[in-house]
Parts: structure tokens; sequence; C-alpha cells
């Protein structure tokens, strides 16, 4: 079987020309300027530089690139007709790519909500989920004869609890119900999409930021906890999509939270041809609090996150390539999906010689490390098709702003000069080995 290397991107950390073109706000627009202090007006100006971004991709020696859609230049104000200059975009993106040998993979929504649809509710409204299937329909009528391979969602658990819940991402609201609430409705959001992209010809899926939740000990109160944090975050949309159904600690716990009505499952229930693996790093989890007990004061089992005894990167995330080969066999062994490894990659400080070069040897040990994890779970039996390292090139990073650097590609933001960097040239040369 044929194996995709790729690299990643995302609209708006990417873009720039945020009110060219008829190209309205989303709640990232809203809530970089707001909170963050930094925001991606013009970021690393893609939308200018387009062409020549593309011819840089295939230098790296990929056959794939992953980039998304920005809801708000093809659809402003997240209703009505398309924006003909917006899709005129993408559709030359598009073209570009397939001209060089570099296969689209196009994800529909990596969290920019028009803000005009945050101000009617947001995701925790019913609506929403609606309005993006009209969204994706526009999308997918323009470009459906040349993308085979389709993502509807990048990470909701994102979106619903880093944003409705935390307050650390847009829109910034600090719920646990509205999160809840988002939940459901971006998994309606995802079976509604697959049903308008999916054809025979084409591949529909979901990419879902997922780490090991490995029990602190082998105390069975530990095993419940690590069990329990796994459905928090993977079994939550990987339990509806896959088996139609929530996982049982979901409902018991929380399922007063969610708005299902009827026939909502049914929706849901779209099982993707390839699941999108987002990984960074895995963690412990215990089920008992500092103090040693198991429940909290309203009753719930405790589960309680510890920070593996590992290295770590510049974000603080341990470095635990093991347990990605260990995540990705339990998926496949879980689920039965294939697989594909759709973001991971590494933040350090990086410091450019005169010329621009960064010999970052520490990300391109966590690169090499990551792609052999993912291989030795594939040569174990998992069906892991392809791996995408993120991202292409530095660019705005969510709530970090531009102080926190994945890129492959160095990115001079003052001159937009691109100069890849070690890692870059690592990958190419991995991909290049043929192994």
């Amino acid at each position: 079987m044929s194996f995709t290397w790729g690299v990643a991107t995302s609209a708006y950390q990417i873009e720039g020309a945020a009110a060219e073109d008829g190209r309205t706000p989303s709640i990232w627009d809203t809530f970089a300027h707001e909170v963050v202090g930094e925001h991606g007006d013009v970021a690393c100006d893609h939308y200018h530089r387009m062409p020549s971004d593309v011819r840089l991709i295939k230098s790296l020696g990929v056959n794939a690139y992953r980039f998304s859609v920005s809801w708000t230049r093809v659809q402003p104000g997240g209703r009505g007709p398309a924006n003909k200059p917006g899709l005129d975009f993408y559709d030359r993106l598009v073209d570009e790519l397939l001209a060089n040998g570099i296969d689209p993979w196009l994800t529909l929504y990596h969290w920019d909500l028009p803000q005009e649809l945050e101000d009617a509710g947001g995701w925790p409204h019913r609506d929403t989920p609606y309005r993006f299937a009209d969204f994706s329909q526009l999308v997918v009528d323009r470009l459906r004869d040349r993308v085979r391979h389709w993502q509807t969602l990048n990470e909701p658990w994102c979106a619903a609890f880093l944003g409705y819940e935390h307050g650390v991402h847009a829109p910034g609201r600090r719920s646990f119900e509205d999160a809840m609430r988002a939940t459901h409705h971006l998994l309606l959001a995802h079976g509604l999409a697959t049903d308008v992209a999916k054809n025979a010809d084409n591949s529909v899926g979901i990419a879902l930021n997922i780490g090991t939740a490995t029990p602190h000990t082998d105390d069975p109160v530990d095993i419940a906890a690590g069990r329990r944090a796994h459905e928090n975050v993977a079994g939550i949309f990987l339990d509806p999509i896959v088996h139609g159904h929530y996982p049982a600690s979901i409902l018991a716990d929380h399922g007063h939270l969610l708005p299902i009505q009827d026939g909502d499952l049914e929706i849901i229930n779209r099982r993707p041809d390839v699941l999108g693996v987002n990984f960074y790093f895995g963690q412990d989890f215990a089920g008992r609090d500092e103090q040693g007990n198991t429940h909290d004061a309203a009753g719930r089992a405790i589960v309680r996150e510890i920070k593996p005894d590992a290295p770590e990167t510049a974000m603080g995330w341990p470095i635990t390539p093991d347990r990605f080969t260990t995540l990705l066999l339990r998926l496949h062994r879980e689920y039965g999906l294939p697989l594909a490894v759709t973001e991971n990659g590494a933040v350090y400080d990086d410091d450019p010689d005169p010329e621009g070069f960064v010999a970052d040897e520490e990300r391109t040990a966590y690169l090499k490390a990551h792609v052999e994890a993912a291989l030795a779970a594939r040569d174990q039996g998992a069906d892991v098709r392809g791996y995408f390292a993120w991202s292409l090139m530095d660019n705005f990073e969510w709530a970090e702003g531009y102080r926190r650097r994945f890129g492959l590609v160095a990115v001079d933001y003052e001159t937009q000069r691109r100069t890849p960097k070690q890692s870059a040239l690592w990958f190419r040369e991995r991909i290049r080995s043929g192994a």
C-alpha cells in the first residue's frame, strides 16, 4: 500500500488578507485582536504568495498538502451565497497543487467560525451545524471534481472545550454546559458535512487530537481513570461517529447536558474513511487526587492528569514517541479505522543564523522519533496510511501568537522570507529514502 507524506497548515494561521475580497471576521479575528494581542491579519501572507508557497511545498518532496478553508472567505457572515473571490482562491490553490503533483487534503473547519454565527449562539446553538452544512455544500460543489480527500472538522475537542469551557481559545467562553452542547453540535456538523461531501470516488474523515491516557500505576483506580480520560477526549467523539452512541461514562456524568434530539445519532454515525490523528504527547492519569480522594465533592470520579517523566519541548509538552505507537495500535484495535497522522510536530526556540537558516536539531530528532513510531505501528498491523508534519512553516500559533514556532520552514515575518530549516531538509531526505 502506498504511503502519503505531507505537511499541514490552517487558513487563519497563514493566509492573512483578513479583510480582502469580501472576507469578514471569524471568532479568531475577534479573539486574537481582543485577547491574544497578536493576530492573523497578515500572518504568512499566503493569500498573496500561494503559488510560490506551493513550489516550496513541492521542494520538500511531499505528495500531499493538508490545508483548511476559511469559512468567512467563502461565505461572509456564515450565511447566504458563495463569495466568488474567496472560492476562486481555493480553486487556484487546488489547481496549483495538482499541477505540482501534490494531492490536496482539504479540511472544512479549522476553528474559524463566522463571528456573526457566534453572536447568534455559536456552536452551542443548534442552528450552527446546519449553517456549516450549507457552507460545506458551497465548497464541495466547487472542488469535488479535483479534491479526493476531505476532512470535516479539525480537533473538535479544542473547539468545544478550549473555546467554550476554558476560555483560552476563541470565542473565549467559560461554560462547561456550553462546551457539552458545542460538542454535540460539532458532531452533528460532522455527520451533515459527511453526507454533503461523500461520493464513491473520495475519502471523507475527521481529525481528532488524541493523546495516550496511560494509567499512572497498575492500581485499578488509576486504570479506571485512564479509561475515563480516554473517553473524555477520544471516545466522546469516536464512539458516536463509529458506534452511534456516546460512551457510558459520558452519559452517566454529563448526559443531561447533551442536547440530543431524535435522529441526531443516526446523522452523527458516519464512519470515517480515514481517521486523522493529531498527536503531540501522551499523558498519565490517576484516579486519586493529591489528598487520596477517589471522588470530588459532587461525587464524580477523580481523573487527575500527571505529566510523564520525559524530556519536554519548548511548549512544556512531554516527548513520548513510544506512546504514539501504542495509541495508533489502540485506535486500530478498538475502532478498526484506517488512520493518517494529520498533525505531529514540536515547538523549540529557533535561533536562525545570519542567512535565516535554523539548525533545529531538537525538532529534527522529535520528527524522526515520531515518524518511526508511526511506521512501527504500521509494521505491527495498524492501518496507518500517511504522516503530515505540523507545520509547513512558522505561523500564527493561536493563543500563543507568533512566539511559538512549529514550522519546518522558518518565516521572517517582517520580510516574509521563507527558509527551510534543518528539519525540512531531513524530512525531504526521509521521504526520498523510500523506506
